[in-house]
């Protein structure tokens, strides 16, 4: 290993010594700086270890959209296959409908049926004024033949008797108007608002109908590859979240940019920081010729909560012997260069290594310098994962 290369000093110097010496190594004249080399080694390990975290918990995380269908019911027609490409609003396939058929065409009928009521209503408001007018000339007809006969009355000209017939006139055509204006009023109730509100009632009828319809035709949210089809014609359609119908992975948005998360041991909580330069290398990307194996990245984000610690609404008490797991300390990186994102596949492992440079002075210069250390590992350990990938050390092949 590198650090026991460099560190490695105190032992040479002494074994060139005795070898001046004309001496032979032996335990007792070389124990001191063995013990030297250890010290100096252990104290190497700890530095670059302490302040150039690594992980192998990264992941290019992605999301999935669950097909769901809204209504139940055989499925009469699939329009897509396993690995088919998708866009927005293609149909992924339809369910038996004849039921919304049936409800659609009698919301419809019910809203022919409230047209027809409204000129109904239409010619009866009609008929009620022309009964009001009449009404209403005929008492005027009757108030003057009244105002006439008083007059010859009071002149001595005229009779009691057609003075209290045309009174009697009168007030039968009064109520007689008032009553055909009670039908005027209803008509236009009818009219203006009772069969409005009706069929702005079944024009809702029809729009839940039609909506209840559409639902039988199930249709892609998202632009993607279409997955997990578990669908044949005859099979029911479920409504449950928990049993969908296939799985659409969607394409990634072009002004998102690819984050990845990692998760870091709790005591390198205190190394990392946002910003902090890192080096990404997922095993998707691994080949012989290193090209684009290595990413560079940096340190978006660190959560600042870890997951393990999470309560939840529950019936029953915690019992925090559940805690000696340890969670790790999330982190949301991403990657320097735009063009890499789209050589990331999506949900693919990867290493994670980090490297502290936010220290000043000689110090500073020292502890970064020994990321060099490291990044050689890193890709050492691209290496050795191609080996174990092809199964040269014991992989899945």
């Amino acid at each position: 290993m590198f650090e026991l290369l460099f560190t490695s000093f105190p032992a040479i110097i002494r074994y060139f010594q005795l070898k001046r010496r004309g001496e032979k190594m032996t335990v007792w004249n070389m124990k001191t700086a063995v013990f030297l080399w250890a010290i100096l080694a252990f104290c190497l390990f700890l530095t670059i270890f302490y302040y150039h975290p690594k992980t192998y918990a990264g992941v290019v995380p992605f999301r999935t959209v669950s097909v769901v269908s809204q209504t139940t019911g055989p499925v009469t027609e699939i329009n897509v296959i396993n690995g088919q490409e998708v866009k927005a609003g293609d149909l992924l396939f339809r369910i038996e409908d004849s039921a919304q058929q049936a409800a659609l065409k009698q919301a419809q009928a019910d809203l022919a049926l409230l047209d027809a009521e409204q000129a109904k209503a239409k010619d009866n408001e009609i008929v009620a004024q022309s009964a009001v007018d009449e009404a209403e000339a005929q008492l005027a007809q009757f108030r003057d033949d009244l105002k006439d006969a008083q007059t010859l009355l009071q002149r001595g000209a005229g009779r009691a008797d057609d003075v209290l017939t045309l009174q009697t006139s009168v007030s039968a055509t009064e109520a007689e108007l008032r009553a055909v204006q009670a039908q005027l009023d209803l008509a236009r109730i009818d009219m203006n608002e009772t069969i409005p509100a009706q069929i702005e009632s079944a024009k809702t009828a029809i729009a839940s109908a039609q909506v209840a319809l559409d639902f039988t035709e199930v249709r892609s949210l998202a632009n993607g590859h279409v997955t997990q089809l578990s669908l044949s014609v005859g099979s029911p359609a479920t409504t449950l979240v928990l049993r969908p119908a296939m799985i659409i992975i969607p394409d990634r948005p072009e002004d998102v940019p690819v984050r990845i998360t990692a998760g870091f041991s709790q005591v390198a909580r205190n190394t990392l920081y946002d910003g902090m330069p890192a080096e990404i290398a997922c095993e998707s990307n691994a080949n012989l010729g290193f090209k684009n194996s290595v990413m560079p990245a940096h340190v978006l984000r660190v959560q600042p909560a870890i997951a393990t610690g999470q309560v939840v609404p529950d019936p029953q008490l915690l019992d925090m012997a559940a805690a000696t797991a340890r969670g790790t300390v999330l982190v949301f990186l991403e990657l320097v260069h735009e063009e890499h994102e789209a050589m990331l596949l999506d949900g693919s492992g990867c290493i994670v290594q980090t490297y502290t440079n936010n220290i000043h002075g000689t110090v500073g210069h020292i502890i970064g310098a020994t990321g060099v250390i490291k990044a050689v590992g890193l890709r050492l350990k691209v290496l050795g994962s191609i080996m174990t990938g092809v199964g040269l050390l014991g992989g899945g092949h």
